[in-house]
């Protein structure tokens, strides 16, 4: 029998409301390990557990799945949230740089 293992990038919110990016080859492991401290859980998540999945997505090749992860990472709240939400064209809206949002806008 063979096991497809598929590695993800994935976001966990934390019990304080925060948001943890990640990637992982077996993220059932992955999220128990935030959740318990066991293996190698993230420093970040250690005291702010438990942690909850809410949004994965799995790559071809582990090194899309780590640039991916290390992208989301440098997101705001406002731009990770609307990749959970899958909405994708606040994520455009929101990547756009800020003097092209600010100029777009009355006032700004």
């Amino acid at each position: 029998m063979t096991i497809l293992v598929m590695p993800y990038t994935y976001i966990v919110r934390c019990r304080d409301g925060s948001y943890y990016v990640g990637s992982t080859w077996d993220l059932d492991r992955r999220i128990a390990d935030h959740n318990t401290g066991v293996g190698l859980g993230a420093n970040y998540t250690q005291s702010r557990r438990p942690v909850v999945l809410v949004w994965s997505q799995h790559f071809d090749r582990i090194d899309d799945a780590f640039a991916f992860e290390k992208r989301v990472q440098g997101w705001g709240r406002a731009k990770r949230e609307a990749l959970i939400r899958g909405d994708w064209a606040a994520i455009s809206a929101l990547s756009r740089r800020k003097a092209v949002r600010d100029r777009s806008t009355p006032g700004g």
